[in-house]
């Protein structure tokens, strides 16, 4: 099972994410791939345990297409988000993508979530993790 896992600015989110996948998730195929829309989120991931990595535009359409699972803030598929480091095609290519997407509600810069409740970044994590676990479960 092959994991993108993307985020920009510095990575804090992404390598915290990473970091929680290596700990819960034990599967020795699990394969995390680091997808930065800059060379800084794209290290602190690597460093969090992710298997390889890349960065900008291009990297993140070209390995969207080719992973199991997308996980990202939700930003992810909302062009021009986290102050325009998201670009439009980023955004495209993931959307688009044949991979389960698994995105975090975290808050954005004028959207709103209706009906959603805010919470922690370590409850959201867990709740992901659960989700992995339960897609390695049917395969």
């Amino acid at each position: 099972m092959v994991i993108a896992v993307v985020d920009g600015h510095g990575g804090g989110i992404g390598s915290y994410i990473v970091k929680r996948i290596r700990e819960e998730v034990e599967l020795q195929s699990l394969e995390i791939i680091a997808l930065g829309t800059n060379s800084l989120a794209t290290s602190a991931m690597m460093k969090a345990k992710a298997n390889r990595g890349a960065s900008g535009e291009n990297a993140i359409s070209y390995v969207a297409s080719r992973v199991d699972i997308i996980v990202g803030a939700a930003q992810v598929i909302i062009p021009n988000s986290m102050l325009g480091e998201l670009t439009p095609k980023m955004a495209e290519a993931i959307a688009n993508s044949r991979a389960y997407k698994f995105l975090l509600p975290l808050p954005m810069e004028n959207i709103s979530l209706i009906g959603y409740q805010y919470e922690p970044l370590p409850h959201l994590t867990d709740k992901l993790i659960q989700k992995i676990k339960e897609m390695m479960n049917r395969d």
